[in-house]
């Protein structure tokens, strides 16, 4: 029997002998064993996420190569039912990506190989040599999943659209099947949740500003994006690789599915039509209470509210501003309950008491400044002759 050789060139390099080095007597040996372990772990770290990085970009590209085969496959069964030249142009395009992220995934795959061979050619140190076996306890125990409060979610939601809003109407503005699948083709982000969300609050909008077509067109494509991440959540996928089978199921003439889709639209967009007149009317609330809160007088009442519970004798004496009028109107009324409605008159700012006088008063004291603003010039002159 031959026997099996041992190959030992592994154990030529090995960064273990910091406590071993000899070291000048006015060194600090124990800084200087830190300093070399923090180069190493920094070096090491560095090393990691370049390979982390390095996968993240191939995985990216071979998403993107995924999603270009599958046009290029599109195109082509399109181009053989129609022969449009349109179709014939974007299949060329299609297919001149295709043969770029075949590249660059080639490329990438060769990054990933010598990063491969040259985490193998690093020395072993104390950190690689050897790994803890058991440190801590482990229970067959599934944690709980997470769940996001509603800030986070409002502020995951405002992120989004900030950054895709522009996109996200666009999209919302589409009519075609063709024109949606191909747009989601190109910004396949936009398959999620704020999305749809987003739209929703758009066809609210349209409808308060009495844009009802373009609320009816918005709205069917909140509902494909809201069948899109349905038909994910019963498939257990993301919904960016499921969106095309949407669209293939809905164009086959599938008519239960179809019957669906219509019945689900209308019933949103009647959703959509009572929200916004809950808006509408909230705004018109709103908006008079701000007037009735300007209209308040000095007491605090609202004068319409006042003038509206009024009689009639001293309604028309407020509608003619007949003082002398209110004034036998008054007289003829019982002493208390005349004493009340001139109260609420008053805190209401409808009567303002010696409003007359205190006019009379004003005039006075303009009269008393322009006499004054006369008699200083002669006085200057007064003076100016005595010197």
């Amino acid at each position: 029997m031959t026997s099996r050789t041992i190959d030992y060139s592994v154990w030529d390099h090995i960064e273990v002998s910091d406590d071993e080095d000899e070291t000048h007597p006015n060194i600090d040996t124990p800084s200087l064993f830190r300093w070399r372990h923090q180069a190493r772990v920094e070096k090491q770290v560095a090393f990691e996420e370049k390979g982390e990085e390095l996968e993240r970009n191939m995985a990216e590209c071979k998403r993107r190569l995924e999603e270009v085969q599958y046009r290029v496959k599109e195109l082509e069964e399109e181009g053989k039912k129609e022969g449009e030249e349109e179709r014939k142009t974007a299949l060329s395009k299609a297919q001149a990506e295709e043969k770029k992220y075949r590249k660059d995934q080639r490329l990438w795959e060769k990054k990933m190989e010598e990063h491969r061979r040259e985490e193998k050619k690093m020395p072993w140190n104390v950190d690689t040599l050897s790994k803890e076996g058991f440190s801590k306890s482990m229970l067959n125990i599934k944690p709980e999943a997470t769940e996001e409060t509603e800030e986070q979610k409002e502020e995951k939601h405002q992120t989004f659209v900030e950054k895709h809003k522009k996109e996200i109407k666009h999209f919302g503005m589409l009519r075609r099947w063709e024109d949606s699948q191909k747009y989601l083709s190109d910004h396949p982000y936009l398959v999620c949740e704020e999305t749809a969300n987003f739209l929703v609050i758009m066809c609210i909008d349209l409808e308060v500003e009495e844009k009802h077509g373009l609320m009816d067109q918005v709205a069917h494509q909140t509902i494909v994006m809201q069948f899109i991440l349905e038909l994910a959540k019963s498939l257990k996928i993301d919904p960016r690789g499921c969106f095309r089978e949407f669209f293939q199921k809905i164009k086959t003439a599938d008519q239960p599915y179809q019957e669906a889709f219509t019945d689900e639209l209308e019933s949103f967009k009647e959703r959509v039509r009572g929200r916004a007149k809950i808006r509408i009317q909230k705004a018109m609330e709103e908006y008079e209470e701000e007037e009735r809160q300007n209209r308040l007088g000095p007491g605090g009442l609202d004068p319409v509210e006042v003038y509206d519970t009024l009689p009639e004798e001293m309604k028309k004496c407020f509608d003619d501003k007949d003082i002398s009028m209110l004034q036998e109107a008054i007289s003829k009324m019982d002493p208390m309950e005349a004493k009340g409605h001139m109260k609420r008159c008053i805190d209401s700012g409808l009567w303002v008491p010696n409003a007359n006088t205190d006019n009379e008063e004003d005039k006075e004291e303009d009269e008393e400044e322009d006499k004054e603003d006369e008699e200083e010039p002669e006085k200057e002159e007064e003076a100016e002759e005595e010197k």
